[in-house]
């Protein structure tokens, strides 16, 4: 029996309507409403997450308004959770989670105790397969009806999932073994036309094709309301019915439907916002065999007008904002601020393209995330949004290296795990000159588990040919860019975290950096830190604290992973016998591992307490929470220091909550 988290006992201050506030659970909506009272849940159930969104903020938006009606409809039409619904990503789960126990809850959502912004198998029973990165859900609803049917359990599958997440080639592998397996799964396919960024691909508009032929739609309605009363045709009349839509579909649509050539019965498109007609054609489909898809057309932000209306990235996840006008709520900052490292990456790659005529912008369908869309507008035959396909992102870079240009392929840390066995044999196998921005690496904050950039480095420093860095601050984001793009660099890593730097006055001169070189940026005595990335800023902190306590300490910036700056390391271990490393990635395999092995190697011996990531998954909060939870914040710096120069060494995995 799995165990479900009870997080956090808090009351909701957020008030129900009328009929929301008699659903605990989808059997009260089944055992208490008529289907023609389901326009009313659905309204109550969108406004209820309009209230809640609008005050604490921290949310996805957009997607979960989207599929208000479509939620009510499969809730109440399937036994659930006996029938299993799997959410693909779960952006747009927000009404499911309320609908199942959890609404006095919600207002915790992606809050560090809180219910998590993503379906969870730990949290619910509703939540009957864990979710956070795209094009899942058809693969995991297929692998439980084989297994359910394997055990003569009958009960229904249905994956939902969004036309964005159709364009990875883990969704088409998933219908094309089900389409084969012939089990019992329904897809529904969410059409809103748009994802975080606009949709792109021959699929994208080979749906758009589908839902536009008014004329496919009327006549295949016809004929098979026709063939249902004609009797004439005996027990073939499913088969000349197909053969029939096929050929109109080969005649008024300039291709065959692409569904039904990998076995699937092709249902739609229909309104996704109409409740009642949803619950009758699933009704219908409930007693169809085999795979099948329901191809629904939604609206993102359906029902709030700001949301409809509005810029679909700026709503996927607006933050707080005033429900009545639709304004986002910003903070007025009152002296300059430094910016994101995603932005500090988007105006650096157009400044050396503007002189390196080599340089390609890649990115798997994030193109305002990480800023690439700054080059997109700017140098549009130079950069590429590639869809969710992060596996071709990486090998169609290598295809271009080979030509001679260098692609910057700029992918999420936890995105970039998708894509491990192309870096290894289409990158670096062949040293290829292809640069990894990894944007988001180390923890993220209330995006949970599924989004920690926590193992980059740890993957990274494995791969032969790969060169493996990240940079303290911005000036130093920009000179590893700098020195990516120089001639032959072979393969190229640069991680860099979610959120805001350190430096408004960012914009320096590029300089090179020689490869596999350190900093020492200050000098001490008694103890020597060892650090990684943007988590050196708060070491620097630290070491000001201890300063304060009598305790001096040195910092070294280590800057390369791979190469270590060995030179660097020899200094320091010369010097001392006390060293703590910190990073904000996984202390498996990371860089704290690798001055561990380069201390064996050389036959030093030192007592060395190691900060990071620890072997766990950590969930949501915000990021400062979570390096407190994982025992590298600032005040875990300073406490390992004072154990250390008391000749106590502090396994941080003993002090993680």
């Amino acid at each position: 029996m799995r165990k479900f988290v009870n997080q956090t006992s808090r009351m909701s201050q957020y008030t129900a309507g009328d009929f929301l506030n008699q659903i605990e659970f989808p059997k009260d909506l089944r055992d208490k409403f008529e289907v023609d009272q389901l326009p009313q849940v659905a309204d109550e159930l969108r406004q209820y997450i309009v209230d809640v969104i609008s005050e604490i903020g921290n949310s996805h938006f957009g997607a979960s308004l989207g599929v208000v009606e479509l939620t009510v409809a499969l809730h109440y039409v399937f036994n659930t959770p006996v029938d299993q619904l799997i959410w693909d990503v779960g952006h747009q789960a927000y009404g499911h989670k309320i609908l199942t126990g959890r609404r006095d809850r919600f207002h915790t959502n992606r809050i560090k105790g809180g219910i998590s912004g993503f379906p969870k198998r730990s949290e619910s029973e509703y939540d009957t397969f864990g979710v956070g990165h795209s094009s899942t859900s058809i693969s995991g609803a297929l692998g439980m009806a084989i297994a359910n049917e394997y055990k003569k359990d009958d009960r229904h599958h249905i994956a939902v999932i969004g036309d964005g997440s159709m364009t990875a080639g883990l969704a088409f592998e998933g219908l094309n073994h089900a389409g084969f397996a012939n089990s019992n799964l329904l897809v529904v396919l969410n059409d809103n036309c748009m994802s975080i960024d606009p949709n792109v691909g021959a699929l994208r508009e080979y749906l758009t094709d589908i839902t536009t032929s008014h004329t496919y739609n009327k006549v295949k309605d016809e004929v098979w309301g026709l063939l249902g009363k004609v009797s004439k045709f005996g027990p073939n009349a499913q088969t000349i019915a197909s053969k029939i839509s096929n050929a109109l579909k080969g005649t008024l649509l300039k291709h065959s439907n692409y569904f039904e050539s990998l076995n699937f019965r092709y249902f739609g498109p229909v309104d996704g916002h109409d409740s009642i007609g949803l619950v009758k054609i699933m009704e219908d489909l409930k007693d169809i065999p085999g795979p099948k898809i329901l191809h629904v057309i939604t609206t993102k932000g359906k029902g709030y007008k700001p949301a409809e209306e509005g810029n679909p990235t700026k709503w996927h996840a607006p933050g707080v904002f005033n429900k009545e006008t639709g304004e986002i709520v910003k903070v007025i900052p009152t002296s300059p601020e430094p910016p994101k490292f995603q932005e500090v990456f988007g105006h650096t790659i157009v400044e050396l393209a503007e002189k390196n005529d080599k340089i390609m912008g890649i990115t798997p369908a994030m193109p305002t995330g990480c800023s690439l869309n700054i080059m997109m507008k700017a140098m549009p035959d130079r950069a590429f949004d590639v869809g969710i396909a992060e596996q071709h992102a990486v090998t169609v870079s290598a295809g271009m290296a080979t030509q001679g240009l260098v692609p910057f392929c700029n992918i999420y840390s936890s995105f970039m795990q998708r894509a491990y066995d192309q870096v290894i044999h289409d990158v670096a196998l062949q040293n290829l000159n292809v640069v990894f921005c990894l944007d988001r690496g180390g923890l993220v904050g209330a995006d949970g588990a599924t989004h920690h950039g926590a193992y980059d480095m740890a993957y990274m420093r494995s791969i032969p040919n790969m060169i493996v860095s990240a940079p303290m601050n911005e000036s130093e984001l920009r000179n590893l860019m700098y020195t990516a793009q120089l001639e032959d660099m072979g393969p190229f890593s640069i991680r860099y975290p979610r959120g805001k730097g350190v430096m408004p006055q960012w914009k320096t001169p590029l300089k090179e950096v020689k490869v596999g070189t350190g900093r020492k940026l200050k000098n001490g005595t008694d103890i020597a830190f060892l650090t990684i990335g943007a988590i050196g800023n708060k070491t620097t902190t630290a070491i000001e604290q201890l300063e304060a306590k009598g305790i001096s300490a040195a910092h070294y910036d280590m800057r390369f992973v791979k190469p270590l700056d060995e030179v660097l390391l020899h200094e320091v271990f010369s010097k001392f016998d006390k060293v703590i490393t910190v990073e904000d990635g996984c202390l498996m395999g990371g860089m704290g591992s690798a001055i561990l092995e380069f201390m064996a190697d050389h036959s030093y011996v030192a007592k060395v307490v190691r900060l990071g990531v620890p072997d766990k998954f950590i969930h949501h909060g915000t990021q400062d929470e979570l390096y407190q939870e994982c025992f590298y914040d600032t005040d875990a710096m300073v406490k390992s220091a004072e154990k250390l120069m008391q000749g106590i060494v502090l396994k941080a995995s003993s002090m993680v909550g």
